[in-house]
């Protein structure tokens, strides 16, 4: 059997090679999932995603997450989490609950501390001194607050034809208290069959979440669609419409793989993605717009690119 993983972003790559060994091994993609998304959370240089994500309007960090079964559908999600460590663990262990499986706000933590999963502040001194910036930055140049809303989203397939999905991000940066985004909601943020594949996005979640492309790009692949034909389609086609119909559109990639361990990805801006599959070790892509209706160009990153993306995040907050 096939099996593989596909992730949003260059922050992915070191949970990609850890869960990619798992699955070499007979792991299961469930356990790849969550095993790959938390070494994100656990980074505090990855400023979009768990530990020194950035913080709210008011300096708090909250956090999404979700967990997709696509063997029975079984769905965990949290919003708004703070003080909990690694909220894809609660969304994991909140798929198995027949009831109350999304849980919000303060009920997170409360639900996570009576499982016994680990708490702490979220917050490092890193992102709150970059949420101090950008208060003064707005406050002299009338900056936009909202900047900086990368969500880690996952698939995974292993070699017993179980496929899961799964994502994690603090959201958009400077969001209003509770605001949430399309990263936990399913059908949005993600989706998966095992039977067909599954497909996860990130992007401006307000814009997102008003086409349920990752359910519509699943739903293309089981009409015989390849993954780079269903999420190129499912992904551009409302690209268009939501700038005929509202003027503009945000932010949207979308990675896609089937149960066969095919890929795809989507874009309208330059993101960076990484794929490992049992014919393709752990690697770093960039792809690019297309500038017309075709596919979208997608190069391996080179090792300027690297280096000057580690240097980028990991640089003295002044």
């Amino acid at each position: 059997m096939s099996y593989g993983m596909i992730a949003t972003w260059r922050m992915a790559y070191d949970g990609i090679r850890v869960g990619i060994v798992d699955l070499a091994n007979g792991g299961s993609s469930q356990k790849a999932i969550v095993d790959a998304i938390k070494i994100v959370e656990d980074y505090p240089f990855y400023k979009s995603v768990g530990y020194g994500g950035l913080p709210n309007e008011v300096g708090l960090v909250e956090l999404d997450a979700a967990f997709m079964n696509g063997d029975n559908f079984d769905i965990g999600a949290v919003a708004g989490s703070r003080n909990v460590k690694n909220p894809i663990v609660v969304a994991e262990k909140l798929s198995h609950e027949r009831f109350n499986s999304f849980l919000v706000g303060d009920g997170v933590a409360k639900y996570a501390s009576k499982e016994g999963f680990e708490l702490q502040n979220m917050l490092t001194e890193r992102a709150k001194k970059t949420w101090e910036n950008r208060l003064e930055e707005m406050s002299k140049s009338n900056l936009s607050p909202y900047d900086g809303h990368d969500t880690v989203s996952m698939v995974a397939l292993d070699q017993h034809g179980s496929m899961s999905c799964g994502t994690s991000s603090s959201g958009l940066f400077m969001k209003k208290e509770g605001r949430t985004g399309d990263s936990p909601l399913s059908g949005s943020g993600f989706y998966v069959d095992s039977e067909i594949g599954g497909a996860t996005a990130t992007g401006l979640g307000e814009d997102l979440m008003k086409g349920c492309l990752s359910y519509e790009t699943v739903r293309l692949m089981s009409t015989g669609l390849t993954p780079q034909e269903a999420v190129n389609q499912a992904t551009m086609t409302f690209v268009k419409k939501l700038e005929r119909r509202k003027g503009k559109c945000g932010a949207f990639s979308l990675v896609a793989m089937n149960n066969q361990g095919e890929w795809g990805v989507a874009t309208n801006v330059e993101f960076s993605f990484v794929v490992a599959t049992d014919r393709l070790s752990p690697t770093i892509y960039l792809a690019y717009p297309a500038e017309d209706d075709g596919y979208p160009t997608i190069e391996v990153a080179s090792q300027e690119w690297l280096d000057a993306y580690q240097a980028r995040i990991t640089a003295p907050i002044k």
